[in-house]
Order: C-alpha cells, then sequence, then structure tokens
C-alpha cells in the first residue's frame, strides 16, 4: 500500500506492459486481455489471457489492445494499465502516481493523447509523454548529455525506431511500424507457401524464439510443432530448422536495415563519425534474434551491440526520466 506520491516509468508495448520506479522494473505483463464477448467485460489480464489464446470458447475473445506499438482499444487499455497500477500500488491509494509514459518516436497527436488520457483515467495523477528512443537512451545510460552523436536501435514487438541522440533531444529517427509481430508473419508465410500448412502467431513466436536467427549459425537448430493443412483443415506434422528460418526472416530484416541506413544518412557527418566511434545501441525484445547484431554491423558498417537490458531499458529509462536529476533537462524534449 502506497501512502506517499509515487513516480513510475510505464511501457505499454504490443507484446507486454511493463511499470519501472527509480530505474528498477517492478511489474511485467503481457498486453493480452480475455473478454466475455456477451457482457463485454474483461475476465482476465496478463499472463493468464496469453495461456488461453487459441483455447477459449466463442463466448471469449483473445484480445491485444495495442498495434504497431500505440493504442487499438483506449477501453480495453485502460483497464490493463489500472490493472498494472493497482499491483504496484496496493488496493488503496492515498495518493495518485506521477507517471512518465513511452510513445513511440513519430506518434501523432491523437496516438499521443489516447495514451496520456488513458493513464490518466486508469490512476494517474499527472501523465508526461517520453518517445521511447529517449527512455531506451537514458536506461542504457548513453551520453547523450553532450554534443557528441549517439545512436539507438529499438526492435520492439510492434515497431522498430532508430534514433541518433545528442544533448538530451533526438537530432534524426524513423520508425518503421513493425517488429517482432512482422517477423513472426514472415515465418507464417514461410510455412504456408513451402509447406502448404497453416500454423498460428503464438507457433510463429515459439519457432522464432528456439531456432530463429538473422544469420546462418554454426550450429543448426530443429523444432517440431503441429500445422494444419489448408487444404484438408487436419492436423500435420512439420520439422523446420534454423537456416529455413533465417530465409524466412530475410526481408523483414531487411527493411530493418534500411530504416537504420535513412536515419544514418540524414545525420550530420559530425555526429555520424561519433556513432562509427561508439557503435549503435542495440534494445527491445527482438533484439534477442540470434546474429541481429553481426548483420547490422555488417550491412551498416558501424558496430552494432547488444545492450545489458534490452527488454527493460526503455521502461526503466522513461522511470529514471521523472528524477530531479535529470527530468529538468529533458523536459523540453518531451511530447506535450
Amino acid at each position: 500500500m502506497a501512502f506517499f506520491s509515487q513516480d513510475f516509468g510505464i511501457d505499454i508495448g504490443t507484446f507486454f506492459i511493463m511499470i519501472a520506479e527509480g530505474g528498477e522494473l517492478l511489474e511485467r505483463e503481457p498486453t493480452v486481455v480475455a473478454i466475455a464477448i456477451d457482457e463485454q467485460k474483461i475476465v482476465e489480464i496478463g499472463q493468464s489471457a496469453k495461456e488461453m489464446y487459441g483455447r477459449v470458447p466463442e463466448s471469449l475473445e483473445i484480445a491485444r489492445p495495442m498495434k504497431n506499438g500505440v493504442i487499438a482499444d483506449y477501453e480495453v487499455t485502460e483497464k490493463i494499465v489500472e490493472y498494472m497500477l493497482r499491483k504496484v500500488t496496493g488496493p488503496v491509494r492515498f495518493f495518485r502516481p506521477r507517471v512518465m509514459v513511452t510513445v513511440p518516436h513519430g506518434a501523432t497527436s491523437v496516438e499521443s493523447r489516447a495514451v496520456q488520457e488513458a493513464v490518466l483515467e486508469a490512476g494517474a495523477r499527472e501523465v508526461h509523454l517520453i518517445e521511447q528512443p529517449l527512455a531506451g537512451a537514458l536506461g542504457v545510460e548513453l551520453p547523450i548529455n553532450t554534443p557528441t552523436g549517439n545512436m539507438i536501435l529499438i526492435l520492439g514487438g510492434g515497431s522498430t525506431q532508430a534514433a541518433v541522440l545528442a544533448m538530451y533531444g533526438i537530432v534524426s529517427a524513423s520508425t518503421l511500424r513493425e517488429g517482432g509481430v512482422g517477423l513472426d508473419q514472415a515465418i507464417i508465410s514461410y510455412v504456408r507457401k513451402k509447406y502448404g500448412l497453416i500454423i498460428a502467431q503464438p507457433t510463429a513466436e515459439k519457432i522464432k524464439l528456439e531456432i530463429g536467427a538473422a544469420i546462418p549459425q554454426d550450429e543448426e537448430g530443429g523444432i517440431e510443432v503441429q500445422g494444419q493443412d489448408q487444404v484438408s483443415g487436419l492436423p500435420q506434422p512439420l520439422s523446420l530448422k534454423t537456416g529455413e528460418i533465417v530465409e524466412a526472416l530475410h526481408d523483414p530484416l531487411q527493411d530493418i536495415v534500411e530504416t537504420s541506413r535513412q536515419v544514418l544518412e540524414k545525420t550530420p557527418p559530425e555526429l555520424v563519425s561519433d556513432i562509427i566511434d561508439r557503435g549503435i545501441a542495440l534494445c527491445g525484445g527482438t533484439a534477442l534474434l540470434p546474429g541481429i547484431d553481426k548483420l547490422l554491423t555488417k550491412e551498416l558498417g558501424v558496430p552494432t551491440y547488444l545492450v545489458d537490458n534490452p527488454r527493460t531499458c526503455i521502461v526503466e529509462g522513461a522511470s529514471l526520466g521523472l528524477s530531479p536529476g535529470v527530468f529538468p533537462k529533458i523536459k523540453r524534449n518531451l511530447i506535450t
């Protein structure tokens, strides 16, 4: 139970919603709900709802309220945020928290306002919006307080964001509204075209996590899954190898490379020189795909490295943005 006002960072992602305080992760849950269709009532939130995917009767719907990193269902998003705030503050709050919420770079004013209003309705007393590249840079402690160039590449579930930062602000950036979900869809399409089988998104995600890679690997992994024959509708076993997934992911990964290249091309030469020296910080859940750092290094000609906290750096950075030593310096670069 909280007897005083608290400052939280919140990252409402396509796959996960996370809350941090003082640079430390407090809670992480899948951004998924189970809805009773007739009553239009949420019956499960988070991990318990995710485990129901593909296993519920017609009376229930499993839904993700976020798409490409922005709100697709306002009311459901509000309920998820309210649920998460209750988990970290307790059922009774004497003071409502102050919150810093992340939004993708390039989000429209309507999309940003929807996030702000949803979090206010969920129980926050004050809501600030921070672009994810800036939050991520704070979360991995890039020296963005200087006039030197720093580049971060965020590979999220619903979007890819590349940005160059200096003096607590974004100098150049680009957002591709495709991410981990796009990689899953590429695997689904590959299996359908090559084997004539239909697999669901959770199966594609499992394949990606267990044997997926951005480049050929020294040790070839394998996996056995079940697909549905698109002609007969009957279940069929399917064996896949890492090399096939590398092939399946080639096109969406090239889109990520091109997004990064575009940002470098519109960055002042002086800052590009700094980036070549410092490298590109790689974060987000999709950054854990084996070999993606080597692929980007080869394609861009700039060293790319995986940060220590790729899954949580954005929400941790958002919470740090509310600290007395940082907030006044970044305030002018927050979304209003």
